[in-house]
């Protein structure tokens, strides 16, 4: 298993691979973006929330901000997941708004941008949901998202809405939160001229941060698309270029012993063409024409398709970030592990754009603690970490202790171990041709000890369980569907279920927050 990138970045140790690291903040706000023309970008946020049904006098504030000649920008953005998806695409635009508020200054003011991925045509990743009811019941929604087609394409449908309402008429929870999210959820739909996938997640987002200073944008929009066509029309000059210098970062992270997360293969631009039955397709080059699966393209055909409808020319993972920042003035980036990643990839694709990489600072993470849970993992002793790693064991060692079942404990393992070297010094001191097959002995029988541990610890958790649910509970909450809360469940699980509480805890962290919350 390699190195992990992300640990290394916040030990601040990654210099060759990023620019900036998290302790770099102060150089980030003092630095200047080259030129950009902040008040046509003010524009056309303007005609976009305009569409999408949120423009407001809130909104019209932030703008008149970001058209301040020294705004800067701190931007976050995600997959538009089912009604916002798991819960750190929320929390990922609260970081944003957070890290913008402790970074503003009147002279140069800080702006949190949320960029939604509408361009994004992976449907499996977005179409399903999960939350959890106070029953403890487990609700997963999925929706038949058309695979292939940028969900910013897919226009919400009628069906869809009644799959949500029920779902939430199923839901477990105190009439008047239900009666609030449902409200959110509504006006998310039918809100604004723009009835897309992404348009029903930008609303919802934009319902529960533009309150914190944070604006929704969307690159489908076709007032954007425009900002971003001069920078798509410069990679189609040099369409292998910022291949080249993600492989070249790749190559070099291998030898650093960590695993690359982005590879381009031979001829694979950072570019997808949205083609006429719209499916969105990797562009190729070949050093004459480009080509998808379907056609071929002159790189007049594809100019003259981004003069005609620029959303339809689309950057890959490896382009994005630097794309986005010839749009937006950005400081810094709000990502998750698996971004910085990725950026530790594109240092060297910036410059082909006239930029540099800008801060990258690790997204807010919170684990949410209803009061049931919170109780009873004080009474386990245990951390969310320990559960998420192993909740059967955690509870077996917590039931072990309570009835003082020294068997299972790890002092007795250790006291086998110790009696057993004991043993072999011993065995030695009589016949020293009798160590070697003592050591293979204790290394044989220490591990199926510790085998029969496990099982008993697993049997005391098996019939606790059984009797008082504990086990499931701790699943449910902590690792929903086998996956770590934050990565699963629903923010507005916890909306239906106690009301704004979170939203206003959320809000009141610090923007590098990591850890748990406990709700009242």
């Amino acid at each position: 298993m390699g190195r992990n990138v992300a640990a290394e970045y916040n030990k601040g140790t990654l210099g060759e691979f990023l620019r900036l690291s998290p302790r770099d903040v102060q150089q980030a706000r003092a630095e200047r973006r080259p030129e950009l023309d902040r008040v046509a970008l003010a524009a056309a946020l303007r005609e976009y929330h305009r569409d999408l049904g949120t423009l407001d006098a809130g909104v019209e504030a932030l703008l008149t901000r970001l058209s301040h000649p020294e705004s800067r920008v701190v931007v976050t953005g995600q997959q538009a997941g089912l009604l916002t998806g798991p819960a750190y695409s929320v929390h990922k635009g609260a970081g944003a708004a957070l890290l913008a508020r402790q970074l503003d200054e009147e002279d140069t003011p800080v702006v949190a941008v949320y960029w939604v991925a509408s361009q994004d045509h992976d449907a499996e990743e977005v179409a399903s949901t999960t939350l959890l009811d106070l029953n403890e019941d487990l609700h997963r929604l999925t929706l038949d998202v058309p695979p292939g087609v940028p969900v910013g394409r897919v226009t919400w449908r009628e069906e869809w809405t009644a799959e949500v309402l029920a779902l939430l008429d199923r839901f477990e929870a105190p009439t008047e939160y239900k009666d609030a999210v449902r409200a959110r959820i509504e006006r998310a739909i039918a809100g604004g001229e723009r009835h897309s996938y992404a348009d029903v997640f930008a609303r919802l987002v934009h319902g529960l941060l533009a309150p914190a200073g944070l604006l929704v944008l969307d690159p489908l929009h076709p007032a954007l698309a425009r900002l971003m066509a001069p920078a798509l029309a410069r990679e189609l000059e040099q369409p292998l270029a910022s291949s080249a210098r993600i492989e070249d970062a790749a190559e070099r992270l291998s030898a650093a012993g960590f695993t690359p997360q982005l590879r381009r293969p031979a001829g694979a631009t950072n570019l997808f063409v949205e083609e006429d039955d719209s499916q969105r397709r990797l562009l190729r080059f070949d050093g004459q024409s480009f080509s998808t699966e379907t056609h071929r393209y002159t790189r007049a055909d594809l100019l003259a398709l981004l003069n005609a409808d620029p959303s339809r020319l689309t950057p890959a993972a490896g382009l994005r970030p630097a794309i986005q920042d010839t749009l937006l003035p950005t400081l810094a980036f709000v990502v998750g592990p698996g971004e910085i990643a990725y950026g530790a990839q594109l240092k060297n694709v910036y410059p082909l754009h006239g930029l540099q990489q800008p801060l990258l600072w690790p997204r807010l993470s919170v684990t949410w603690l209803e009061p049931n849970v919170a109780r009873l993992l004080r009474r386990l002793r245990a951390s969310v970490a320990e559960v998420q790693a192993d909740p059967a064991g955690v509870l077996g060692r917590a039931l072990a202790a309570e009835r003082d079942a020294g068997a299972v404990s790890a002092e007795r393992l250790q006291s086998i171990e110790a009696e057993l070297e004991r043993l072999i010094g011993d065995l030695a001191a009589l016949d020293p041709t009798l160590v070697g097959a003592a050591e293979r002995t204790r290394k044989r029988a220490l591990p199926r000890v510790a085998h029969l541990q496990r099982l008993a610890v697993n049997a005391l958790a098996r019939a606790e369980n059984e009797r008082s649910g504990q086990l499931t509970r701790l699943q449910k909450h902590l690792l929903p569907n086998g996956t770590p809360q934050e990565r699963e469940m629903n923010f507005l699980t916890y909306l239906l279920k106690h009301g704004d509480t979170p939203l206003r805890q959320l809000l009141a962290l610090d923007a590098g927050f990591v850890g748990e919350v406990e709700i009242p």
